[in-house]
């Protein structure tokens, strides 16, 4: 989205909030609540070429994002939760559900002691070769590639490509065009290319992905906190769009075995990697919940309503983007107001 449409966006659910419009909708389009996607949790950092800035909160705005959500007398829920209240009568309180993606360093270091000091619940989607050492953060990668360099070369579609990206938007330019270009990629093919250009490059992948992402023993201290769920979005965190059936089957069910190992629990939730319209298909859909989970997380924007109108396996949430600092933005988006109404659609029947 261009930054003009971003700026009209955000003034028209500007004007919704003064109006009082959200609050007049109610719950026919509200619904029975929210879950909200996270992804890194960090102090703002200054200037320089920040593509995945719109993935990113700082903890001051996480606190002051529960603070306003206890303000407005949102329940904030666990993931079991929300899949309770998804089946039953509406209750009168909407709740939130906090969700995070990626399995981010940021989120223990940051994002878990201000967590922690409001004693609420939240969900952490794990893609189980990070902790394991073996992941490879390709768009991390890209982005620190694209910052230092002014001018790139690299093989795209099996030819060489050649890219001057001296000017802060001629380098937006290429992060977008590159990183929807791997994002077709088979993982296979995603895998040579990224390891190529950081070859080129002088970009350690592993290092920079081993320091992103939390460990095993990170993830041991949240696994203790009866308020967090440990949730799994895959092993190596591919668009399962770009699998075979079976490699995509292989990568939920891995993920899930991996993790209730090293847990000693039941894992009960899943996020389709990136979540996105062009991440996963129905087949996926049906995949989750063959594999015996209760709800799987898109990254589709929506309300989720009672009374087993929300499909929990292709369950909406609402990407905060970290470009916007108005917590009134976040309550009209919180109302379900900006959303179209769409035809209920129930689970798969079993």
């Amino acid at each position: 989205m261009s930054s003009e449409n971003r700026l009209l966006t955000r003034l028209r659910l500007e004007l919704a909030w003064f109006t009082g419009q959200p609050w007049l909708s109610g719950r026919a389009t509200g619904g029975a609540g929210v879950v909200l996607r996270f992804e890194r949790v960090r102090p703002r950092r200054a200037g320089g070429f920040r593509p995945l800035r719109s993935h990113e909160v700082t903890p001051g705005f996480l606190d002051r994002t529960i603070r306003a959500l206890k303000r407005w007398k949102f329940d904030i829920v666990s993931l079991d939760e929300v899949c309770h209240r998804a089946v039953v009568s509406p209750v009168p309180r909407r709740f939130v559900c906090l969700t995070f993606d990626g399995g981010y360093k940021d989120i223990i270091a940051s994002a878990y002691p201000v967590l922690s000091r409001h004693a609420v619940p939240f969900t952490v989607y794990l893609p189980t070769a990070f902790p394991d050492r073996v992941g490879e953060a390709w768009w991390l990668a890209l982005e620190a590639i694209i910052a230092r360099e002014s001018r790139i070369s690299l093989v795209m579609d099996r030819r060489e490509r050649h890219f001057d990206v001296a000017a802060g938007a001629e380098k937006y330019r290429l992060y977008a065009l590159l990183s929807d270009w791997m994002r077709t990629l088979a993982p296979p093919d995603l895998s040579t290319a990224i390891n190529d250009l950081c070859g080129r490059y002088c970009v350690d992948l592993a290092a920079l992905s081993r320091e992103a992402t939390m460990d095993w023993d990170d993830l041991a201290k949240l696994a203790a906190d009866r308020r967090v769920t440990i949730g799994t979005a895959t092993v190596n965190y591919p668009a399962l769009s770009n699998l075979k059936d079976a490699d995509a089957q292989r990568e939920m069910m891995m993920g899930k075995a991996v993790a209730q190992t090293a847990f000693h629990r039941d894992i009960r939730h899943f996020a389709y990697p990136f979540g996105d319209r062009a991440a996963f298909a129905r087949k996926h859909v049906q995949m989750a919940e063959e594999a015996g989970f209760v709800s799987a997380a898109s990254a589709l924007a929506g309300v989720v309503h009672a009374e087993d109108r929300t499909n929990l396996h292709a369950l909406p949430r609402l990407a905060w983007d970290g470009r916007q600092r108005s917590l009134r933005v976040m309550r009209v988006l919180l109302s379900g107001a900006a959303f179209a109404p769409v035809a209920p659609t129930r689970r798969a029947s079993r």
